[in-house]
């Protein structure tokens, strides 16, 4: 594994060369042979978007977002390629990439590194775009670049006895926590309110360590019929879309949850961050475009769910929460300990979630049996446990992203200091560079306080 900090000194050296959002000079090569092998390697990049683009007109959802050349999105629409030609395309830019020399450049390993990944995810999708089914295991792996560590259910059977603690009575626990947590949902003329407010305080503890880009913006929207509880589509521009799924009741803590998770400084400030370092700073038009199944994901959804924690932390959340939107909604803000503390206590059933995605799409229980566990395990409604396993279905593997991604990422931030301002360091290099999953790994210690 190449050292992934030389890779982050070199870019911030360049990158405080420039002021914010300015194209960044190409890199001087030493000799002919790096400039040949920059040059191939910048051609390998277009091919692999235009490839990408390509397997997007094959399955709907697959290209997550696009903001590169509107001729390349064109052509791959009135000239598409087969899965037979998209399949051999695959192999010959693998095949191109390994060939390319070893370069002197930590940029460019690191792109290469990345380039080889995205493509082995490729791989993988479009063999199940064919129908072809793998384990989770081996699909998680093959998409995403990781291998989740399952635990068996009866792991979690403590958590819910510690929570039976927190809301006694009679009856299922998964029924009683749902009619406490009723007392605790978002009028829906409410909603728009509260979520302004949230996502506006998120962006605001987001500016204090980020400089974000000049114009950049959201539109948000609330529509039905989803899987998902929110949504962003990154528009290019440093602009996006989020949209709030209204199917269910929305409880409170949601509004905190999706203004960081979707906005600040979760998947709207990622994707800008990328669109500016490198699509515009670097010149990579790789990063243009995001592949749903890919390792990006699990950096996407770690850092997405960890920057909820970094931006509120704990009694934070809950003095904000308690003061502020609790009024805006009409609830009673003396009642917001104990919905609290309820919500921190389900924290330590998430892995519960990867395991039933397992057994239920690894074909071990019925789909009636994964709603019922979800009920169980995640303590929802039945409402709630069907959606769920409606995301699962649709999304299969992808659901490892949430829980495991948010474990790598606390532990690979949380590991480069104790500070908050380490950790806000260490979460914009996160998403400002080509890391990948098992960068998240290294036991490297930082070279910068930059």
């Amino acid at each position: 594994m190449k050292n992934t900090w030389l890779v982050a000194s070199a870019f911030l050296a360049v990158s405080a060369c420039t002021s914010a959002g300015e194209p960044l000079p190409a890199p001087v090569s030493a000799n002919s042979g790096d400039r040949k092998a920059s040059i191939d390697l910048r051609s390998i990049a277009s091919d692999y978007v235009k490839l990408t683009l390509a397997l997007g007109e094959q399955e709907p959802g697959y290209v997550d977002a696009y903001y590169g050349p509107a001729i390349w999105a064109e052509a791959a629409k009135t000239d598409p390629r087969d899965m037979r030609e998209l399949g051999n395309a695959i192999v010959d830019l693998m095949l191109r990439l390994d060939g390319l020399p070893t370069s002197n450049d930590p940029l460019a390993e690191a792109r290469t590194r990345f380039l080889s990944a995205q493509l082995e995810a490729a791989l993988t999708r479009h063999a199940m775009m064919q129908e072809e089914v793998f384990p989770i295991a081996e699909e998680a792996k093959g998409l995403f670049g990781v291998t989740p560590e399952l635990r068996p259910l009866e792991a979690f059977d403590p958590v819910l006895e510690e929570i039976e603690n927190i809301v006694p009575g009679y009856g299922p626990l998964s029924e009683r926590v749902a009619a406490f947590e009723n007392g605790y949902i978002i009028p829906k003329d409410r909603l728009k309110t509260v979520f302004d407010t949230a996502i506006a305080e998120c962006k605001a503890r987001t500016k204090v360590h980020f400089d974000l880009p000049e114009g950049e913006n959201f539109k948000m929207e609330f529509v039905t019929g989803k899987s998902w509880s929110g949504y962003n589509y990154y528009q290019g521009n440093y602009q996006s879309l989020i949209q709030i799924n209204t199917d269910l009741p929305i409880f409170i803590g949601r509004a905190v949850d999706l203004g960081c998770h979707e906005g600040y400084p979760g998947h709207h400030v990622y994707n800008m961050l990328l669109e500016r370092n490198l699509t515009r700073g670097q010149g990579w038009q790789e990063f243009s475009i995001y592949p749903l199944y890919s390792p990006q994901s699990l950096i996407a959804e770690g850092s997405a769910n960890y920057g909820i924690e970094l931006a509120f932390s704990g009694q934070e959340r809950l003095d904000y929460e308690r003061d502020v939107l609790y009024p805006l909604a009409g609830l009673d803000p003396d009642t917001a300990a104990a919905y609290w503390a309820l919500q921190i206590a389900k924290q330590a059933l998430s892995g519960a979630r990867m395991t039933i995605a397992q057994q239920y799409l690894d074909g071990e229980i019925t789909r009636d049996e994964a709603v019922a566990l979800t009920q169980k395990y995640q303590l929802v409604s039945p409402e709630r446990a069907a959606q769920m396993t409606d995301f699962t279905e649709q999304y299969r593997s992808y659901v490892i992203n949430y829980g495991l991604g948010l474990e790598m990422v606390r532990d690979w931030i949380e590991a480069q200091g104790n500070g908050s301002v380490w950790r806000w360091k260490a979460m914009e290099r996160l998403l400002s560079e080509p890391l990948l999953p098992n960068d998240l790994k290294s036991d490297l210690v930082p070279v910068s306080t930059k």
